[in-house]
């Protein structure tokens, strides 16, 4: 037939999903001996795609009457082989119009997904994606940051990834084999900040039965990481200056100095010069922190990652939450593309577990993103309450019932109800 001589692969089924034919480009894909191989046998036996059971393309437009033009997905060849292959249906129909089954062109594009996963992986420098200027510049030089053993200060808006640039530079190091260390400076009550930081001996106040070590001391021989560095009491920038001078501290209640061998990094959303003119920060602190500086652009700065994150956070959510979901619909894309994300990438990465909730299908829609993303209420000013009545009311709409609403959303039935009532939601 004509279709053997066009190298896409072409084939038929009936209502049954049987196949009714193929040409010698689909055999050759399938890696196929003979078309005997896939005459009469269900679709799903022959091709073993990643959407066979869950997203059919041909059931969809079967059902639909819609085509489905290039969707990208997953088959296993007769070797056994995954290959991956851009699809296109139709419906097939009689001389009186009426439907027969349906029909799929496909093509390998293995070729191309190695290209795509190539230009990806230059995209990404341990856990961070980014194919931004000043990312990429950032890139380059953090494996010279990591192998020395200078403090560094990385500035940022929150949620931007100080601390992921943080892991990176210790996961670099020499040190990687020791601990990493977290301390918020600006979730510790200013009371605690310094037992927190050196720890203390027995005795030193009302509550210590016994010795307790410090953040300090947990990271010997490794890093530690201060977030939000900006909120560090002025009491409490000298005693961290003193330690980063002569590597030494003093526990609460003791009185001999330990030496201590680890390196700081420190991270802010706040501008630390303007902090220092304003008189609330040391400037000698700031000098000793900021050795090696970083800045770290906003999501709005750097919206040419926006595809790329999104791609790793439907990734990392299939994986968490157990769902195959395949992509982002255009519209929906566009939407991600055109907001401003004062949140900046966790807003991203929350927008796009939100949508995890809401999405059973192949691809996430628009009417699966939170109402604010598109403009309806801008999240400055959302509340807890009002993010809350709007998933309720995205999950109403989507289903048309109760209980498979409240398991969309993570509650009980009962407690779904409640909330109804409270919002006026009826």
């Amino acid at each position: 037939m004509i279709l053997d001589s066009i190298a896409d692969g072409v084939f038929t089924i009936d209502m049954d999903f049987r196949i009714t034919s193929l040409n010698n480009a689909a055999c050759k894909i399938l890696g196929l001996e003979s078309k005997d191989e896939a005459i009469g046998k269900l679709c799903f036996e022959i091709f073993h795609a990643n959407i066979c059971e869950h997203s059919c393309a041909l059931r969809e437009t079967m059902q639909t009457g819609k085509n489905i033009i290039n969707k990208t997905v997953y088959i296993v060849n007769k070797s056994g082989e995954k290959v991956t292959i851009s699809i296109s249906t139709a419906l097939l129909k009689d001389d009186q119009g009426n439907i027969i089954g349906g029909v799929e062109t496909f093509r390998d594009i293995s070729d191309i997904e190695t290209l795509r996963k190539k230009i990806e992986s230059t995209y990404s420098f341990e856990d961070i994606i980014s194919k931004n200027k000043e990312m990429q510049q950032i890139f380059s030089i953090l494996p010279d940051v990591a192998l020395s053993d200078s403090s560094v200060l990385i500035e940022g808006p929150s949620g931007s990834g100080k601390e992921l640039i943080a892991r990176a530079i210790h996961s670099l190091s020499r040190r990687k084999e020791k601990p990493f260390v977290v301390v918020n400076c600006g979730a510790l009550p200013e009371n605690l900040i310094e037992s927190e930081l050196f720890g203390y001996k027995a005795g030193a106040f009302t509550d210590a039965k016994k010795d307790k070590p410090g953040k300090i001391a947990m990271a010997e021989g490794g890093t530690l990481f201060l977030d939000e560095i900006g909120e560090l009491p002025l009491s409490m920038q000298v005693k961290l200056l003193r330690f980063l001078q002569f590597k030494e501290y003093e526990p609460l209640g003791d009185t001999k100095p330990k030496k201590a061998n680890v390196r700081i990094i420190a991270a802010t959303n706040k501008n630390l010069r303007e902090e220092v003119a304003a008189g609330n920060f040391r400037d000698d602190l700031y000098y000793r922190l900021n050795v090696i500086g970083l800045g770290l652009p906003s999501l709005s700065q750097r919206k040419e990652d926006i595809p790329l994150l999104v791609e790793h956070f439907i990734k990392k959510y299939n994986t968490l939450k157990g769902k195959s979901i395949e992509g982002i619909s255009d519209d929906a894309m566009n939407i991600l593309l055109n907001y401003d994300y004062p949140g900046n990438i966790r807003e991203l990465e929350n927008i796009i577990e939100h949508a995890f909730v809401l999405c059973h299908e192949a691809y996430i829609k628009l009417e699966h993103l939170p109402a604010y993303v598109y403009g309806i209420t801008p999240v400055s000013t959302l509340s807890l309450e009002e993010m809350e009545k709007t998933m309720i009311k995205q999950a109403l709409a989507r289903y048309s019932n109760k209980k498979d609403a409240a398991a969309a959303l993570g509650i009980d039935t009962s407690t779904l109800w409640r909330k109804i009532k409270k919002y006026n939601l009826e």
